[in-house]
């Protein structure tokens, strides 16, 4: 894979496609810059070879539409601090005062494009978007893996249109570690998989069928799969359309030998309330009254010890609603589990990437990934159309 260490930067104009999708509270200020951070190596790498830099991500859902509060002002601020230079803010993404913005930068200096959803182009990767974006552009680098599984103008449609297109360092490094998680991976290979729906994960379980030796199941998700099995799961989370489906994944991991572990032990309470009354109950059947909020001692203590024995580790989804504190020690326990563990470990998705933060042995972890569809949807398919097109270039 191709970075910018292999472009001739001097003077050229770059076009970076990142991943500032940042979360703002309510007076648009950035909860959490981390995204921002993930992108400085490149970023910086850029200006120091005197590269003309055109950055451009997305923030949130304007679908289309010029909506104030997903501005990217807030990020140029930021981003300015962190590189200690101003860094331009476009009013737009393409137009006339964008392109003189384009022809007026200087070596080693930074533009910002405002928010590519603001045009329907690009999430559309409507060809004439694209070209419009690659005006003026000599190289595309795509830093933002979180957006790489996006058959976008900014992450497919703009490669055709520049010289050269190369993955940024963020980029490589997470191909990298997720790479190895595909391709002939250590074994012991452990997947845990935890979240509310069973519909987010089918093509990466019927990957991982192929290559893990055991799954750890937890969350919500493991209700379809116990109802598929004919048990009663009280008011817990099922996706009724997806009974049949779990049912036929259970029986193939059976027929390839994987080992397909579901929780042994619950924490269920009446409503997913901080107040509510907490009891542990051995599974099934679930009392009826009663829904699944947390996997339960015992099954922290059987996935706990078959981590300890893995080489490799992926890890989507939390076990339990663990934004509350009494359905949290699930998810907890298997994030010092993970971290404690000698195998490459690799943490993809929003919350499991959260989980391994509030756990804070995030450091411990070989690998966590910036980008929870992206990261998914590459162990699913192996590939992504983000990389399958620098690739071509």
């Amino acid at each position: 894979m191709l970075t910018p260490k292999d472009l001739d930067l001097k003077g050229k104009r770059v076009f970076l496609r990142v991943d500032f999708n940042v979360p703002l509270d309510e007076e648009c200020k950035i909860r959490d810059d981390s995204r921002i951070k993930a992108a400085l190596p490149t970023i910086n790498y850029l200006l120091e070879q005197k590269a003309k830099v055109v950055a451009a991500s997305h923030l949130g859902r304007p679908k289309g539409e010029y909506i104030p509060e997903f501005s990217l002002k807030p990020v140029a601020k930021r981003l300015s601090e962190l590189i200690s230079q101003e860094v331009i803010l476009a009013p737009d993404v393409v137009g006339e005062e964008v392109l003189s913005l384009k022809k007026e930068l200087k070596e080693g200096q930074a533009l910002l494009l405002e928010n590519l959803r603001f045009h329907k182009g690009e999430t559309a990767n409507d060809s004439s978007f694209a070209q419009l974006l690659a005006k003026e552009i000599d190289y595309y680098v795509n830093d933002a893996f979180g957006a790489a599984h996006r058959s976008h103008a900014s992450v497919v449609g703009i490669a055709h249109y520049v010289e050269k297109a190369v993955a940024g360092f963020l980029l490589e490094k997470e191909v990298d570690y997720l790479s190895k998680a595909v391709h002939s991976p250590p074994k012991p290979y452990v997947a845990i998989l935890g979240g509310a729906k069973v519909s987010d994960k089918i093509p990466v379980i019927e990957n991982l069928l192929n290559k893990a030796d055991s799954i750890l199941i937890g969350g919500a998700m493991a209700y379809t799969f116990f109802k598929a099995q004919g048990f009663e799961v009280g008011r817990s989370l099922v996706e009724e359309d997806k009974i049949e489906l779990a049912r036929k994944l259970l029986d193939r991991a059976q027929a390839q030998k994987v080992n397909f572990y579901l929780p042994s032990d619950h924490i269920v309470a009446a409503e997913k309330d901080p107040n509510s009354e907490v009891k542990t109950v051995n599974s099934p059947p679930l009392p009826p009254d009663l829904m699944g909020l947390d996997i339960g001692p015992k099954t922290v203590g059987q996935y706990s010890e078959i981590i300890s024995e893995a080489k490799t580790i992926f890890w989507n989804g939390p076990m339990g609603v663990f934004e509350i504190e009494q359905f949290s020690q699930g998810t907890m326990k298997i994030a010092e589990a993970v971290a404690s563990s000698r195998a490459l470990s690799i943490v993809g998705g929003g919350d499991s990437v959260a989980a391994v933060y509030k756990a804070g042995v995030s450091e411990k972890i070989s690998h966590v990934s910036t980008g929870g569809g992206a990261s998914l949807e590459f162990i699913a398919n192996e590939t992504l159309p983000g990389i399958e097109v620098l690739s071509e270039k």
